[in-house]
């Protein structure tokens, strides 16, 4: 895995599809119908709008990261000319759809959807597409007639969480049972990181318990895990597989909360600050660091050329299959496994938090021990 991400090049085409307003009119004047086009101003030279509906705010990524280097990069994609349009849905597939609604009655030239369920928005997809507004899909592959996808090697984001907790459990992989816990079911991205762990873990570790957590929520993590470590007893449970950081915090405190001393080792996901900073102590023995910026900078450079109406071949590198449309033009940005040992050159070199982010008082004394500060 290559552990040096770069970031997507910007290469914009200068020239943009004209649109006769004249023959336009000539066919309402002769009673046609014309189909509405969400991309016409903007192929025109007009100003982009862009509406980005992102799922849920429980995760730090989003609003920290996902939605400013979207609005930096549309930004600068069209010299200032571009607006993004934010909504948020909290977790409520009912709100998203119709938050899709009013983009489309608000004119949006493109939409950048990151589905809170995948199924649940195909019908809204479909609204979008037929008022002529193509749909870029985020993070998570949506059903319905998308245009385009970018997100990360889901399958590899699973393989290694899965390599690193055998990594972690060494010659005692056998010693006990570990408990998985996966992400919610209506995200399939939860299938794809589930699908990878066991592509690894699958006859190597004797797993207890297994879990799908409703909504990603980490307080529902905590109860099933208090669950598993009442079924299972504490001295028998060696490690933890935990599809995100959020879901590890809540499984960490029911982990202390039973007494458990030491922690078996626990992963994650998103390299958020509070998974970095119990990496740091070690409460946490991983997370899976996601390079925001390049899967950031890649719906937007596929948003501005949708709403322009150009070709995606100089920008998307790969495509991918949903039940619903095949070979959809994509791009999927490499992972890495984040552990003590390369918070330094991660997360701390690529920017998304400084030292002093992390090393807080707290964590003064074991961010020195590894170097950190």
């Amino acid at each position: 895995m290559n552990t040096r991400m770069r970031r997507v090049a910007v290469v914009v085409a200068a020239g943009a599809m004209a649109v006769s307003l004249a023959a336009c009119g000539s066919a309402k004047e002769a009673g046609e119908k014309p189909k509405q086009s969400g991309t016409s101003a903007a192929a025109a030279g007009g100003a982009i709008k862009v509406g980005l509906l992102l799922p849920e705010n429980q995760t730090a990524r989003y609003e920290k990261f996902d939605k400013p280097l979207i609005e930096k990069k549309v930004a600068e994609l069209t010299g200032g000319k571009g607006e993004v349009v934010y909504a948020n849905a909290k977790q409520d597939a009912t709100t998203q759809n119709s938050q899709v609604d009013t983009m489309i009655t608000n004119k949006v030239n493109v939409l950048i959807i990151d589905a809170v369920d995948s199924k649940a928005i195909a019908g809204a997809v479909k609204k979008a597409k037929d008022a002529g507004i193509p749909v870029v899909s985020y993070d998570r592959l949506a059903e319905g007639p998308i245009d385009a996808y970018t997100s990360f090697d889901n399958e590899e984001v699973g393989k290694v969480q899965g390599k690193a907790l055998l990594e972690a459990l060494g010659d005692k992989a056998k010693n006990g049972d570990i408990v998985m816990m996966n992400g919610s079911v209506t995200d399939p991205n939860a299938a794809l990181f589930k699908k990878g762990a066991h592509s690894v873990l699958d006859g190597k570790v004797n797993i207890g318990k297994e879990y799908d957590t409703k909504e990603w929520k980490p307080e529902n993590a905590n109860t099933n895990m208090a669950g598993a470590i009442s079924a299972l007893g504490k001295d028998k449970i060696i490690g933890v597989y935990s599809a995100n950081d959020g879901m590890a915090g809540g499984i960490i405190t029911a982990l202390k909360a039973a007494g458990m001393d030491p922690l078996p080792p626990v992963t994650g996901q998103d390299a958020e600050l509070a998974g970095v900073q119990r990496i740091v102590t070690g409460e946490q023995f991983m997370s899976v660091y996601k390079p925001y910026a390049p899967e950031a900078e890649a719906a937007a450079k596929m948003a501005v050329a949708l709403a322009k109406g150009e070709k995606l071949d100089g920008v998307t590198t790969s495509t991918v299959d949903s039940p619903t449309a095949k070979g959809v033009p994509s791009v999927l940005v490499p992972v890495v496994s984040l552990t003590k040992n390369n918070i330094k050159d991660t997360v701390i070199k690529d920017g998304v938090y400084t030292a002093d982010e992390i090393c807080t008082e707290k964590y003064a004394a074991a961010c020195t021990a590894l170097g950190l500060k």
